[in-house]
């Protein structure tokens, strides 16, 4: 009989070692994390059928890890655990890509429920639409790949922070994201106040994909918030 892995990322010790308990007692094989960065560190060595994902975690947040696991194209289940119950948070746990959320105090069966149905989507490897390929103004882009052919037909290759940074602006196209979530979606870390990282690389996004340099259209800077692409 195959025995399904999840990883339990939870730094509340005692709710961690219950959920371990009664995940190990259901014959899942679990592993632990305690905080962001670890479970980032596991998730790119090993693989999982579902990962449990508390939002409020030393380091990065639940929130960020998401993200980047769907910003590398990994379609591991998540279920979301929170204490934040508003239906803005839960929104916005499903819309950067969470398969599922969960409020606490939760209903311990209820959860069990739950994993069981996404460790079945997880084997039953249901076709997950993906956004793999994009274009706008004739520009070209194939994430997959990690290649863009422009406006003027020149062959891109983008570095994988490149094309992650890519993917997140397009994903919440014609919407302002603050530098903090980028810096922490895409390199994982806290913004630094002097940085100019994301200022370089919106620098080298308009040199491949806009026509006017100085009035570009698509790649926006919000002075003191954050960026934009807008179509």
């Amino acid at each position: 009989m195959q025995k399904y892995s999840i990883l339990l990322v939870e730094d509340e010790l005692n709710l961690h070692d219950a959920l371990k308990l009664n995940l190990t007692l259901e014959g899942y094989e679990v592993s632990s994390a305690f905080e962001g960065q670890d479970a980032l560190k596991k998730i790119e060595k090993a693989h999982f059928d579902l990962i449990i994902l508390d939002v409020m975690l030393p380091g990065l947040d639940g929130f960020s890890i998401t993200e980047m696991i769907r910003l590398n194209n990994n379609q591991t289940p998540i279920l979301i655990l929170s204490a934040k119950n508003t239906s803005t948070n839960k929104v916005q746990g499903l819309k950067i890509g969470a398969d599922d959320y969960m409020t606490k105090p939760f209903n311990l069966e209820e959860l069990l429920l739950r994993v069981g149905k996404l460790i079945q989507k997880s084997s039953a490897n249901i076709p997950i639409n993906v956004v793999t390929q994009f274009e706008f103004s004739n520009n070209h882009f194939d994430f997959n790949a990690s290649t863009a052919i422009n406006f003027r037909g020149e062959k891109i290759t983008l570095t994988k922070k490149e094309a992650m940074l890519l993917k997140l602006l397009i994903d919440h196209k014609n919407t302002v994201i603050a530098r903090e979530r980028i810096l922490q979606a895409v390199w994982g870390y806290n913004v630094f106040p002097n940085t100019r990282t994301i200022d370089n690389f919106i620098l080298n996004f308009r040199k491949y994909f806009e026509v006017d340099l100085r009035h570009p259209i698509h790649f926006i800077s919000i002075r003191g918030i954050g960026y934009k692409f807008q179509l």
